[in-house]
């Protein structure tokens, strides 16, 4: 019987690699417990350590990285923000 093939999401495959990264299993033990081939544990640690460079670099911040000023609430009027009285 044909097996359809997984889409694995890139939190998934980020979880995997770093795990294969700390070393304290062996990739078949990771495999097993992950559910996916060795090679592609072997695969995903390549780009992670190879992607990590990109990270320190200048220029366009990774994916999924939040730039302070956009995670802080907006300012609205007559919000404890902008009047200065406190929220007690």
């Amino acid at each position: 019987m044909k097996r359809t093939r997984q889409k694995h999401s890139a939190g998934f495959k980020a979880k995997v690699a770093l795990a294969a990264i700390k070393g304290d299993r062996t990739v078949a033990e990771l495999a097993v417990h992950f559910g996916v081939h060795p090679n592609q544990i072997h695969n995903w640690k390549k780009q992670l350590l190879d992607g990590a460079v990109s990270v320190f670099e200048g220029g366009v911040p990774a994916e999924g990285a939040t730039n302070e000023a956009q995670s802080l609430p907006s300012r609205k009027r007559g919000s404890i923000f902008c009047t200065g009285k406190s929220a007690s």
